[in-house]
């Protein structure tokens, strides 16, 4: 991905039309705008690039991602003696007092302060790299512990499932099992009565014979009590 940080300082300026009220300020060596091509410009971050070296490594454990600093300080990113990192740079592209200001004045007076302090661009830019390359590194190490857990979890599940499944499977069978015995059992309870009614017929008939009112009990043949629904899946 490509960045733009470095635009500021590298890239080349366009023209920055005055503001009403304001006049134009002649263009100083430090506020003049870079001659430099684009492409020169791009050229000229990549040489800085290449001079950092490889990817940073972390020496310690992270506790709280959230930490930009934290983040830094894993990854070994030198604090310069003379303080002015890419971050200082850009509380002070943020402040009251030069924020509202046009581009090119910003970039003046950044610029100015890093001249009166000895300091060079070159060096402002290798740390935005470093900090730039801590945050990538770490965004692929976060990403690459997120692909984990979710194989690993995703792994889990298919267990669980699958213990799922069986006991689901047991339990229906169960259920399969119970229901047929209530079956069996109702089919030769109901064969039983078909019998026992025929029986009480033929001693209501034999009795029949002897007196007026029969002290004999017989019942019609009832149908068989539907059967309860079977459980879904089963």
């Amino acid at each position: 991905m490509e960045k733009k940080w470095y635009n500021l300082f590298v890239s080349t300026d366009q023209p920055v039309e005055p503001q009403a009220g304001q006049t134009e300020e002649p263009a100083t060596p430090a506020s003049r705008p870079s001659s430099r091509p684009a492409s020169s410009a791009a050229q000229t971050v990549a040489e800085i690039a290449a001079t950092i070296g490889p990817e940073p490594r972390f020496t310690a454990t992270i506790s709280d991602p959230t930490s930009f600093a934290e983040i830094y300080h894993a990854a070994e990113i030198p604090e310069p003696t003379h303080g002015y990192t890419i971050l200082k740079i850009a509380e002070m592209l943020h402040s009251e007092h030069i924020r509202s200001l046009a581009p090119s004045v910003k970039r003046s007076s950044v610029l100015l302060a890093l001249e009166a302090a000895g300091v060079k661009v070159q060096e402002v830019i290798e740390d935005a790299v470093r900090r730039d390359r801590a945050l990538d590194t770490y965004e692929r190490v976060q990403e690459k512990a997120l692909l984990e857990l979710e194989t690993r979890k995703n792994q889990e599940n298919r267990q669980i499932q699958a213990e799922l499944d069986r006991m689901v499977a047991e339990h229906q069978a169960r259920i399969r099992k119970n229901n047929d015995e209530v079956s069996k059992e109702k089919e030769r309870f109901f064969g039983w009565r078909l019998k026992k009614q025929q029986e009480e017929q033929k001693v209501a008939d034999a009795v029949g014979y002897f007196v007026t009112e029969n002290p004999i009990t017989t019942s019609k043949t009832s149908a068989p009590a539907p059967a309860p629904p079977k459980p879904q899946g089963s």
